[in-house]
């Protein structure tokens, strides 16, 4: 998900909001041989065929049909292909960067497959114009004296290339000094400020020369396993009400977040999606001062590392500048804090060395139009309301977004092939959406949202407001699923509860009437449409994988992705045949006009 608007640490945000990254301004080459890779059959050689479709019953009683469960899970578990869906969107098309060769490529594979399989009209609905198009073409970075070694990492997105390869000294000149320094970022007028005073102190002494941008990262013998499977205990503190905390205050535009961990938490329990959204758009745009010192500086690449991860492994996002009208910074590069560290003891110890980067990327002068991918199995008795699943297919480029969120993408897609090979009933129609610019502020579903359904602002309803029954979304890693975050929907429970029995034994149990945040979800959510994420085993996915060199299909887990494809197929057909739409929460109100 995104930077992960909400629910991250204010910290990593704060740190991924600053960092730099690297891209030339070229053309972006269509896609091409990716383009023709060929879509994964509906249903497996030899398999029996469907069984012709019944008329769909009501579930009046709100009980699964237990016969459908069983072939459902026959389905996923003996004939399942969510593995090559994976395949596909990662080793083929990713990474899947948003308004990239490699999201339209994957986007290309995902409707002709849809098509292959009759599913109805799968297509590219366009929502506007996000930003640059770039891409990682080539990169090599290697320290040249006093001896050569190779170094690890990655240009950040939306920053220029090297145009040849070019070597310069180092210079330490970190941005937060100390960590302390790191909340200025939670205030723009302070971030504002602290931009104007680095400017201020490095001006003409930055020419030429590679810049450590960030204090050196102290290691710590790690104690905590990488890999977690939620255990009873932490699954029941969970199922406990969250602590409930008096609301913090806010004014749109909101300029500043407290400081106070607890107070933070408050505000965003409370804070509407758009108010925060545009909280960290500004505090984006606030970086272009730093961003166009750099290249009137003539600096030569910013290099960082930060604190996620335990160390032999890089994190890389992006530097902000992707809207065509701003000014992209010259190569920023994410770093493992070793080979990071040991650069910046050389400049810290006044000992020569010398620093080769080669960084080759692509990238268009425009803001690009950008797309969901959007397909249907139409209902039958109330095929005019929807039941909508989804997950967002853009990726950050430092692995190929196995986890976040190939993985996601590959269930939804699995458990529409599911439902279409076993020719299941459906009352209401079923609707798979798969997002781009979640990465940057959930674009696309915000987007998609308004264009549909209700303006978040307004709250202006728009007719198709009444059909949708529910939005399930998936995007947490490819861990097991364990339940579902109600988002405070407390008549949504005892309907869950029904529905993942026949899934007890394989841990889906737990329901919490807590919020998640920082995915797609919450753009539904948003103007009052009961929107679910799933609770899933986090496995390495915070520690190792998230947005990390390590997001690649080794890291993704084929049985709890196969389980989840058939969760996620049940609860869809069965909230397609409810003879009730799902139970909605009031409608937020509108919010207050926006001062200027």
């Amino acid at each position: 998900m995104q930077t992960r608007l909400i629910a991250r640490s204010l910290a990593t945000a704060v740190l991924a909001a600053l960092a730099p990254a690297c891209s030339s301004v070229d053309v972006v080459p269509p896609s091409t041989a990716l383009a023709a890779a060929p879509p994964t059959p509906l249903t497996s050689a030899g398999a029996p065929s469907p069984q012709p479709a019944a008329a769909a019953p009501a579930h009046a009683d709100g009980k699964p049909d237990l016969a459908v469960v069983n072939r459902i899970k026959d389905e996923a578990y003996r004939r399942g292909k969510v593995m090559d869906h994976l395949f596909w969107l990662t080793d083929v098309n990713g990474p899947r960067l948003t308004a990239s060769p490699g999201w339209k490529s994957a986007a290309d594979w995902v409707v002709r497959t849809l098509a292959s399989w009759g599913v109805a009209s799968p297509h590219l609905e366009p929502w506007g114009h996000f930003g640059r198009a770039w891409t990682l073409q080539r990169f090599e970075l290697s320290l040249v004296e006093p001896g050569y070694a190779r170094l690890a990492g990655v240009p950040k997105a939306w920053s220029k290339g090297t145009s040849g390869a070019v070597t310069g000294a180092l210079v330490a000149a970190p941005f937060f000094p100390d960590h302390e320094d790191r909340e200025d970022g939670l205030d723009l007028g302070k971030l504002a400020a602290r931009v104007h005073a680095y400017v201020q102190a490095n001006k003409g002494k930055l020419h030429g020369r590679f810049v450590l941008f960030d204090p050196p990262r102290d290691m710590t013998l790690p104690t905590q396993p990488d890999g977690v499977r939620y255990d009873e205990k932490k699954l029941g503190e969970f199922s406990l009400a969250p602590d409930h905390l008096p609301p913090e205050p806010w004014t749109w535009p909101l300029t500043k977040l407290p400081r106070d961990g607890k107070k933070r938490s408050a505000l965003f329990a409370n804070l509407p999606l758009e108010v925060a959204v545009d909280f960290f758009d500004r505090r984006r745009r606030a970086l272009d001062a730093l961003w166009r010192f750099f290249s009137e500086e003539g600096v030569l690449g910013v290099l960082r590392t930060d604190d996620r991860g335990e160390g032999a492994i890089f994190f890389a996002e992006r530097t902000g500048a992707w809207n065509a009208s701003q000014t992209m910074p010259p190569p920023v590069v994410a770093m493992p804090p070793e080979d990071y560290d040991r650069l910046a003891r050389l400049a810290e110890k006044n000992v020569p060395a010398r620093v080769r980067l080669d960084a080759a990327v692509a990238s268009s002068d425009k803001d690009e139009e950008v797309s969901n991918v959007v397909a249907e199995l139409p209902g039958t008795s109330k095929r005019d309301e929807l039941v909508i699943m989804g997950a967002h297919l853009d990726s950050w480029h430092a692995g190929t977004g196995a986890t976040d969120n190939a993985a996601g993408c590959a269930v939804m897609i699995e458990a529409l092939r599911i439902l279409k090979a076993l020719n299941l009933p459906l009352e209401r129609t079923v609707r798979m959406v798969l997002w781009s610019g979640e990465e940057q502020g959930l674009h696309g579903s915000r987007a998609y949202v308004k264009q549909h359904f209700a303006d978040p602002v307004t709250m202006a309803l728009r007719p198709e407001h009444a059909k949708v029954s529910a939005y399930f979304n998936l995007d947490n890693g490819s861990g097991k699923i364990r339940g579902v975050w109600l988002q405070g929907n407390d008549m949504a429970r005892p309907i869950f509860e029904s529905w993942l029995a026949p899934f007890k034994d394989e841990g889906a149990t737990t329901l919490t009437l807590r919020n998640t945040g920082g995915t797609d979800h919450l753009s539904f959510d948003a103007v009052g449409l009961p929107g679910f994420q799933f609770i899933q085993d986090p496995l390495d996915y915070g520690s190792r994988t998230h947005h990390s060199s390590l997001d690649v299909y080794e890291h993704a887990n084929a049985g709890d992705l196969m389980e989840a494809a058939a969760i996620v197929a049940s609860v869809v057909y069965d909230a397609a045949n409810r003879a009730e739409p799902m139970p909605r929460k009031p409608l937020p109100a509108p919010l207050p006009p926006k001062q200027q």
